[in-house]
């Protein structure tokens, strides 16, 4: 069935600036007719909840479309980016998409945008740039920030636009990534949604006396400037001049905008926090009546009256065609956590690029095969940058950057702030935008300080919003370098338990090498984790290999048939050892697996040969409640449980904080020693 027809006052979803100077009433009167329908809209979904017609939650802007419609007819919607709030409805419809299709995200029908995936207005239009919300507002200006960046990079001179409110300019990453896009001088426009209030909390009891927000710009030595946006007409204006300013000067500017909230914060907030009169004044300055008002002066009330029947009419006629559309099925929803598989890359066929280049292993160690690897992406993928902290003059923390920046420069081996969370947010929005990004952690201990971004962001992108996602996460991981608590520790677990992150935990320097080139052409984001005490423990032959992708499946390591033995990372050569003394001290021998790829799981080859051996050992160095061998153990077994012959064993490291002291430490993870005490145990 065909979406109503469009009324012709909103065919328009550009307003230029020296429209404003030209014609200035017609200009306004656009903005009038988008301010009206989103005002329209946000009221009759405030009123089909009540009636139990859309579920979950619903938050209005009402009060906020002074500012945002004004600022998405500005913007260039051919290149520019956006991330709105739960307060932009109005900037959703002129941004993109049909009213239809924002009723039927809010009616989460088949329909939807988000295919019922995400709730009422945590959407977006990736397609078209406009980012999609999580309700962790302050991460949602990383991804801005990315994706401006690399619209720059594709040479178009696009701006972003990120907001945020007055409670969610508190979080970390606003600080974190304003400091990044002065840093590297990204045209971004930060807009600050002042209205008083987060949540309940008000403006007195979030900020000291007199704090006014728009002037911590000068802490980023970037431009910062008020407008009021209960003033249509002037913000409009003040809007324009502020889009010009970044666009011209290719800095960031940041705006505070005195905005209103006439509901609550949702739609079942009493509000009963609003001191005896607030609520009357802030209906006093609402930006709509005002400009109406202006206008009908100029226009006459008629030409008002008739947009606004018409425009009432248009709401009516898409609530009845939205609230036709059947609801979702839950079919296809597995199948759409990742992305689809990518095509194999046409890398050239030798270690360092060159053609003509023999393919002759070459002695690495596994610190240098990732360097190799990261040479060879930054060399035949222009797409490819690398980012992280130190990575650049020093090398980074473990020197697997070593000359890269040198090699190939700063617009693609990025020295970022100490800013985790903020530069995994603007990795986000690279990829989404097409660029492929690789980021290293100092330590993967340090990647906890981006578990938002990461697990909520990045892993449910596609899920959410049908958007790729190519990012590589580096983990320099694990333990036994007495490095103590904060930099020893194995996180596979943690954050593989979050659904649409891909993890790869290589444990030779050829597969670190085929990892790296795996991880980086998969369309999804990837963690790459490393165990810091393979990086230097010895050189081994490593050469180009045309079955790269292998590192997705388990390896054989070794054949045997008393007990199906599985193990990845340091500890799969710890396992090899193990099975080479029981080989010969007790002529036992293991069928011996390096899982490689934690996630998503293939496990078909190890589930044959434990119908075949009916025993099954797991070993790995994180910690053995909740550790990943519990996960493994399940996987396996729950299909071939009463066929097995004795229990299960699963080694792993004890339940404590990574003590620092070498004695601690080596009593605190698995040793050849004691896997071979507690595997001696297990078979008596």
């Amino acid at each position: 069935m065909a979406f109503p027809q469009t009324p012709a006052i909103l065919e328009s979803r550009q307003l230029r600036a020296d429209e404003l100077g030209r014609n200035p009433d017609e200009s306004l009167l656009r903005v009038f007719a988008w301010m009206h329908l989103a005002r329209t809209g946000d009221n009759r979904i405030l009123d089909l909840f009540r009636q139990g017609l859309i579920k979950g939650t619903v938050c209005g802007g009402q009060g906020n479309e002074g500012l945002v419609v004004p600022l998405a007819l500005l913007a260039d919607k051919a290149i520019d980016v956006v991330s709105f709030t739960h307060r932009g409805f109005g900037g959703h419809l002129v941004w993109s998409g049909h009213l239809c299709d924002h009723f039927n995200q809010y009616f989460a029908n088949a329909g939807s945008p988000t295919r019922a995936r995400e709730g009422n207005i945590h959407h977006g239009d990736p397609a078209h740039r406009s980012l999609p919300m999580i309700s962790h507002l302050g991460a949602m200006l990383g991804p801005v920030a990315g994706a401006t960046d690399s619209q720059r990079r594709l040479g178009r001179p696009a701006i972003g636009f990120a907001f945020f409110g007055d409670g969610s300019s508190s979080t970390g990453d606003t600080h974190e990534v304003m400091n990044l896009a002065a840093q590297l001088s990204l045209p971004v426009l930060f807009v600050i949604e002042n209205n008083g209030y987060a949540y309940s909390t008000p403006v007195s009891e979030q900020f000291g006396p007199g704090v006014e927000l728009w002037k911590r710009a000068q802490g980023y030595g970037i431009e910062g400037r008020r407008i009021d946006a209960t003033d249509a007409a002037g913000a409009t204006a003040a809007l324009a001049d502020a889009l010009a300013t970044v666009r011209s000067s290719g800095r960031p500017l940041l705006v505070e905008a005195r905005t209103l909230r006439l509901r609550g914060h949702a739609a079942y907030d009493t509000c009963d926090y609003l001191k005896p009169g607030e609520s009357e004044d802030f209906f006093a300055r609402d930006p709509l009546p005002k400009l109406r008002a202006q206008l009908a002066a100029k226009l006459g009330e008629a030409r008002l009256a008739a947009t606004e029947q018409e425009l009432a009419a248009f709401v009516e006629a898409c609530l009845s065609h939205s609230l036709a559309v059947p609801r979702p099925d839950p079919a296809g929803m597995k199948a759409d956590l990742f992305a689809p598989a990518s095509a194999l890359l046409p890398w050239v066929p030798s270690l360092d690029s060159t053609p003509a280049a023999a393919n002759a292993p070459e002695q690495l160690t596994y610190a240098q095969a990732l360097n190799r690897a990261l040479r060879k992406i930054l060399t035949e993928r222009p797409e490819s940058l690398v980012m992280g902290q130190d990575i650049g003059t020093y090398g980074g923390a473990f020197k697997i950057t070593e000359h890269l920046l040198r090699d190939f420069g700063r617009p693609r081996v990025l020295n970022l702030p100490l800013a985790e969370s903020g530069c995994t947010g603007y990795a986000i929005g690279l990829a989404v935008n097409g660029h492929r990004p690789i980021e290293e952690f100092q330590f993967a201990d340090f990647a906890t300080e981006a578990t938002t971004q990461i697990t909520l962001n990045a892993a449910t992108m596609r899920f959410r919003s049908g958007a790729a996602c190519p990012l590589v996460l580096r983990l320099p991981a694990g333990g036994g370098l007495t490095f103590g608590s904060f930099h020893s520790q194995e996180l596979e677990s943690f954050f593989l338990s979050m659904p649409g992150l891909k993890g790869l935990y290589p444990s030779t320097a050829q597969d670190a090498f085929n990892a790296l080139l795996a991880a980086y052409e998969d369309n999804n984001p990837v963690i790459l984790f490393e165990h810091k005490a393979l990086y230097r423990r010895g050189r081994h032959p490593v050469a180009w290999d045309p079955n790269y992708r292998s590192v997705w499946r388990p390896h054989h390591v070794r054949q045997g048939d008393y007990a199906t033995f599985v193990s990845y990372g340091e500890m799969a050569l710890v396992a090899a050892e193990v099975a080479a003394y029981f080989a010969d001290e007790y002529e036992k021998s293991f069928d011996l697996f390096d899982l490689r790829c934690l996630a998503p799981l293939q496990l078909d080859t190890i589930k044959a040969s434990l119908a075949r051996t009916g025993r099954l050992i797991v070993l790995h160095e994180g910690r053995r409640t909740h550790g990943f061998g519990a996960e493994l153990v399940a996987r396996l077994t729950e299909e071939h449980f009463s066929a097995l012959k004795a229990p299960p064993l699963r080694i792993g490291s004890l339940d404590l904080p990574v003590p620092f002291a070498p004695e601690l430490e080596q009593a605190f993870r698995p040793t050849l020693e004691k896997v071979i005490d507690r595997i001696s145990t297990w078979i008596a």
